[in-house]
């Protein structure tokens, strides 16, 4: 038969009484701060990840106002460059517009000096007109006298209207 040791016996006894003490004051508090902790990790994870999608949300907010902004200094700068445009046609146009006054104005002046050479070649000839009838006039009066200077008178006359 089978005979036990006490000695085996007892060494079960502790075995399993080590056993219940473990369980009882190391394994259940060991165990209560492994779940707390795995508690509090899978809670920092939920926050984590709600910070995660929240920083998303804001980068895309982000994004959509600085395509806005770059939109708006395109347009900014559109609008800059047909104000450019406009002021620069603008400015052609009064250059333009005074260029075609001070022509006009050179123009006149021409006018008024050739009228003014005109009157004076006028009154040129008629001084010579005169000088020579005087000089008819006081001379002798030949023919062949009177033919020259009647020819010469042609001749200035002739010259005074060939520049004309």
């Amino acid at each position: 038969m089978l005979r036990l040791d006490w000695n085996i016996v007892f060494t079960i006894i502790n075995i399993l009484i080590l056993y219940w003490i473990c369980k009882r004051y190391l394994l259940k508090p060991v165990m209560a701060i492994i779940e707390k902790r795995q508690s509090m990790i899978d809670s920092q994870m939920a926050d984590a990840e709600e910070k995660q999608s929240k920083a998303t949300e804001l980068e895309k907010k982000c994004e959509n106002i600085l395509s806005g902004a770059k939109q708006e200094s395109a347009q900014i700068i559109d609008q800059a460059k047909n104000r450019a445009d406009k002021e620069y046609d603008s400015k052609v146009k009064e250059a333009d517009k005074q260029a075609a006054i001070a022509l006009k104005q050179a123009q006149e002046n021409i006018e008024m000096e050739r009228q003014r050479v005109m009157s004076s070649l006028k009154s040129e000839i008629s001084k010579l007109a005169l000088l020579s009838a005087e000089k008819i006039l006081h001379e002798e009066s030949t023919k062949e006298l009177n033919k020259g200077i009647y020819n010469q008178f042609l001749a200035k006359a002739g010259e005074l209207n060939d520049t004309d």
